[in-house]
């Protein structure tokens, strides 16, 4: 998720990172620091001269990434067809900041967006292939789902309660008798394979574009090894039409997969629907293609 933000959200500002680095990292202690234009939730994230960034999470609950990530992002860019971040450094705590930090290769483009994508079926095509190449990385050791990964990959049914609640509430102006139908299809539909990696938030602010075209994927904060289906959302968070038809079939999921994929983007869309039109429309988009697929 990338959103707009002053700078010293969470405590974290330019000045406290120039300190951190000098302290820490002296040999970049001359580069400019400055923060990026459109920054993460998760993370505040600070260009650091030309060719470097500082990410420094904004509270505990998004520590576990920063080791995940160091350790992991190494073994998986040679396997996939696009760029991700680059683990250089990793941070300590300091100068009143409480949370390990990382040191990462900037990677230019601009995120992904109706503007930038010039051809939205390659894109998918792109996209698919991706997620295709995600899963096929040997998976061995990889980090199990769980809180680390905000339970993405892991079942559903650590959200069932907070979807009941949502339902319960949007009760008059939703369908609350599809959404559940879709929700228990969902659940119904358990993942029985092997873990695979999944990256957890395949959405437009975490793919980058050059020149139109897909050039990297960054943000594994969330990612993992378990079920993948997470990693379809996109499908109705960006994709429509004849791109999500080409989606689909490129990135050769199961029925199953599907639906719990739908489980995935109706738990998202309920409890931001009142916060959020994008959110009423996936929903929207997720009920008609549970009915497609009846």
């Amino acid at each position: 998720m990338t959103e707009l933000h002053q700078d010293g959200r969470a405590g974290i500002d330019a000045a406290l990172v120039r300190r951190l680095i000098a302290q820490q990292f002296p040999q970049w202690a001359d580069l400019p620091v400055t923060p990026v234009a459109v920054d993460g939730w998760d993370n505040r994230t600070y260009r650091l001269g030309p060719e470097l960034t500082a990410r420094l999470p904004t509270a505990e609950s998004y520590v576990a990434a920063v080791d995940k990530e160091h350790t992991w992002l190494p073994r998986l860019a040679p396997e996939l067809p696009v760029e991700i971040p680059e683990a250089v450094a990793k941070g300590e705590p300091g100068l009143g900041y409480p949370h390990p930090w990382a040191v990462r290769r900037w990677i230019s483009g601009e995120t992904a967006s109706a503007r930038t994508v010039h051809d939205l079926d390659e894109f998918a095509r792109s996209v698919a292939a991706f997620v295709l190449a995600l899963q096929s990385v040997d998976a061995t050791g990889g980090p199990l789902a769980g809180a680390h990964s905000f339970y993405r990959g892991a079942s559903l049914e650590h959200y069932h309660d907070e979807t009941v609640e949502a339902l319960a509430v949007l009760k008059g102006r939703v369908d609350t008798a599809l959404c559940r139908e879709v929700w228990d299809a969902a659940l119904s539909a358990s993942w029985d394979g092997p873990p695979v990696w999944f990256h957890g938030d395949i959405a437009g602010g975490n793919l980058l574009v050059r020149d139109g075209r897909l050039s990297a994927v960054i943000d594994f904060g969330t990612s993992g090894v378990g079920d993948p289906a997470c990693d379809l959302v996109i499908a109705y968070t960006f994709f429509t039409g004849r791109s999500r038809a080409i989606f689909r079939d490129a990135v050769a999921q199961d029925d199953a997969t599907w639906a719990r994929a739908r489980g995935w983007a109706l738990w998202k869309a309920l409890i931001t629907y009142d916060t959020s039109a994008a959110s009423r429309q996936v929903l929207d988009e997720v009920l008609t293609d549970h009915q497609a697929d009846a």
